[in-house]
């Protein structure tokens, strides 16, 4: 008994230990209201799982062959009241579940700004084969595989790809949402606590994918306004060619910074995925939530 009771600790530590740096772990009010959801489905399901299992033991054990007053019944064909009983749980189930998922699907719209006090800062984003550049065209400055940001300061996100399709990822402040080339999609979140959180591709893009992550460090406004002057003091110009060398599929890259980079760089990024034709290909906030990563027909990517 008490190898059994050790054991099962020893198990639950393991379990609540991997939810730290997760989704579970919110550090943000969006990842928050993420995780809310989750525990509303999770409460909603078990409403119904636990039940049927206690129904499922507690009718194995009545009609077990030593009870002999449970009644067998072998020409019970239908019951009005149970039929009620079968489809209206599932039927309530199904409301509920759809109700929180319509719901957070508009609260937590990737468009969707943050309401807050504070000027949120902007950040342009492109997945690359395999690493991450960050833009900040208010700042003037650029950087690979770190994202930094200060805390409690709205995060506005412009999205973009150089090539095949990407997914970019904070698991502890935002869902996930999808990169393309030649289109733009959105996304808003930020940073309550001082910390490194883990950046990720949630989606397969080739060798180099298991390598494809950035850390992104919330610190306060001090300190990121002392890091963007650094920066601008030091490293390479994010220009044309630049950016062609950082365009060459490369895997494991340490971050690094730009101290400066060309006017409307992440417009020639997204234009390089223009149809072959000069027709811009389409503009898209993907019909993903913050809340989680979904499965989603995707428009065809532009032709080059």
């Amino acid at each position: 008994m008490r190898y059994g009771l050790l054991i099962s600790l020893l198990l639950g530590a393991a379990t609540l230990g991997g939810c730290t740096e997760g989704v579970l772990d919110p550090k943000g009010p969006i990842a928050a209201a993420e995780r809310q959801i989750l525990f509303n489905s999770l409460g909603i399901m078990l409403a119904i799982v636990i039940p049927t299992i206690l129904a499922t033991l507690g009718v194995a054990w009545w009609f077990r062959s030593s009870n002999t007053r449970a009644r067998y019944l072998p020409d019970f064909e239908y019951s009005g009241r149970l039929e009620v009983l079968v489809w209206s749980i599932p039927a309530m189930t199904v409301l509920l579940l759809g109700g929180v998922a319509w719901v957070g699907s508009h609260d937590l719209d990737p468009r969707k700004p943050i309401v807050s006090t504070t000027k949120s800062i902007n950040v342009q984003v492109v997945s690359l084969d395999w690493k991450w550049l960050f833009i900040y065209p208010e700042q003037g400055i650029a950087s690979v595989n770190r994202l930094t940001i200060p805390v409690g300061t709205p995060v506005s996100f412009e999205l973009t790809s150089s090539g095949v399709m990407n997914s970019f990822f904070v698991p502890q402040l935002s869902g996930q949402i999808y990169t393309m080339a030649g289109m733009t999609t959105r996304l808003h979140f930020q940073a309550d606590h001082a910390g490194t959180y883990r950046g990720l591709s949630s989606q397969y893009s080739g060798e180099g994918f298991a390598d494809m992550r950035f850390a992104v460090e919330a610190v306060p406004a001090e300190q990121f306004a002392q890091w963007v002057d650094a920066t601008r003091n030091a490293g390479p110009v994010l220009d044309t060619q630049a950016y062609a060398d950082l365009a060459k599929p490369s895997s494991a890259v340490a971050p690094f910074a730009y101290r400066s980079v060309a006017p409307d760089m992440f417009s020639t990024i997204v234009n390089a995925g223009m149809q072959a034709d000069g027709s811009p290909a389409a503009t898209s906030s993907m019909p993903t939530t913050h809340s989680m990563p979904m499965n989603h027909t995707m428009p065809q990517r532009a032709e080059r």
